[in-house]
Formats: C-alpha cells, sequence, structure tokens
C-alpha cells in the first residue's frame, strides 16, 4: 500500500471504502464488514486504517492458568502490538461476548499502544476512561463500561471475530464510528481508482440536490446518471 492510497484512506470514512471496494471488484456483494452498532472514543476521528495486530482477552473470570503463565504472555501480547508492520491497528476479541466487562481499553492502554506507533484499536469489547483517551488513537469497540474485571491475555496472533467479522493477523483493516472492514489484498491495485470514481459518481446526484430549484425533473435526470455510472 503506497503513501496516496493511505492518505486517501485516512480521509474517507468506512461506508465510502466499503462501497468502493464493490466498484474495484466490478460487483455488488462485497461482506467482509462488522454487524451491528459499535461505539467510537472519537466519533468525529478521521478513520484508521492499518495491518491488524490481533489477540484475545477474558475478564469475567479470573485465569485459571499459572500467574506465571499469564504475565509472561502479558509481555508477549505487548512485544507482539510494538512490532510488525506500520500502519497498524490492535485487533482484540473479547471471549466473553456478548458479556464483556473487562474495559481493556482505557487511559493507560491507548496511550502505551499510541506510543508503540499503532494507529487505533478495534474490540468487541470494553472501553472506558472516556475524556481522557489520547488524541490520534481512536477505538472502535462494543460498549462502554468502569471495570477492568479480571482481563488478561488469552491468544495473541490468532484469527479473531470481531461484530460477525472474521480478522486474521496482518488483514489490512479500515474502521470508523460505522464499525470496520478488512480490504481484500487483490483490489489495493485499483482502490484508489475507485475511490475517486466513486466520489465523482455521487456528486452526479449530490451537486443538482444541494442547488436551488431543485425538483422532480432535476431528480430524475440526475439519477440516471447517476445509474448509468454507478456499479
Amino acid at each position: 500500500m503506497d503513501d496516496t492510497l493511505l492518505n486517501l484512506l485516512k480521509q474517507v470514512d468506512t461506508p465510502t471504502v466499503c462501497n468502493a471496494i464493490e466498484v474495484a471488484q466490478g460487483k455488488r456483494g462485497f461482506n467482509a464488514f462488522t454487524r451491528g452498532t459499535m461505539l467510537a472514543s472519537h466519533p468525529e476521528a478521521s478513520a484508521m486504517v492499518g495491518y491488524a495486530r490481533t489477540a484475545k482477552i477474558a475478564a469475567v473470570m479470573p485465569p485459571d492458568e499459572p500467574p506465571e503463565i499469564i504475565k509472561a504472555r502479558r509481555m508477549d501480547y505487548y512485544r507482539h502490538m510494538a512490532e510488525g508492520p506500520r500502519p497498524a491497528i490492535t485487533v482484540v476479541e473479547d471471549t466473553d461476548f456478548p458479556h464483556c466487562i473487562g474495559a481493556y481499553w482505557g487511559e493507560i492502554n491507548t496511550t502505551v499502544h499510541k506510543g508503540f506507533g499503532v494507529s487505533g484499536a478495534l474490540t468487541n469489547g470494553v472501553m472506558r476512561d472516556l475524556g481522557d483517551l489520547p488524541d490520534g488513537f481512536p477505538v472502535v469497540a462494543g460498549s462502554i463500561g468502569p471495570s477492568h474485571g479480571f482481563v488478561h491475555v488469552k491468544e495473541i496472533a490468532t484469527t479473531v471475530t470481531i461484530f460477525g467479522l472474521e480478522i486474521a493477523d496482518g488483514d489490512l483493516v479500515h474502521a470508523d464510528r460505522h464499525g470496520a472492514l478488512v480490504i481484500p489484498p487483490e483490489v489495493l491495485p485499483d482502490l484508489e481508482m475507485a475511490i475517486r470514481r466513486l466520489l465523482d459518481t455521487e456528486k452526479l446526484v449530490l451537486d443538482p440536490a444541494r442547488k436551488d430549484g431543485f425538483d422532480f425533473d432535476a431528480f430524475e435526470a440526475a439519477w440516471a446518471a447517476f445509474e448509468a455510472a454507478r456499479t
């Protein structure tokens, strides 16, 4: 992924990328996206884009492994997050879902991950410390809560599921307040063109609709042009 495409992906929202992938594929039916309503720590923040650094956690029950195993895995987790290709997004599945109670993403953890150069976090679990999370590190989560419970890392670099979306370690993820998607690697060569084409196509309706005197006749003409140009 070159810098031009990366910068463009940061500037557009996840629904735009979802539609643009279909433009690049030349057909409807792309389905590698989250289902359901997610919450954003910074709703007005730009989209986060990066290669997934995955893990699984749990928090409802105390860990049943020896403390030294849990501590060692925790350090392995942070080492995994500090390494790997950039840009990166931390993607953490809380295996307690849908009964998550452990807010893994608070002021300390977000600040540490930002310091590692990670672009943001995606989780089906819990976030907290809203208002104290660092700028430039958005979190898209399943819920908000006050407690960390018995949160501990269970797996590192395995395939995770976030609101119905399977994400493998290293997948290219785009996420914002609408949710998240995985960008298929085969569309990357055409994705910049597809995004720009999509934005131009939408203007065929949006520009006339924003002008004074817009009526059904103007809509009908604009929609015909839009239909002819869209996937």
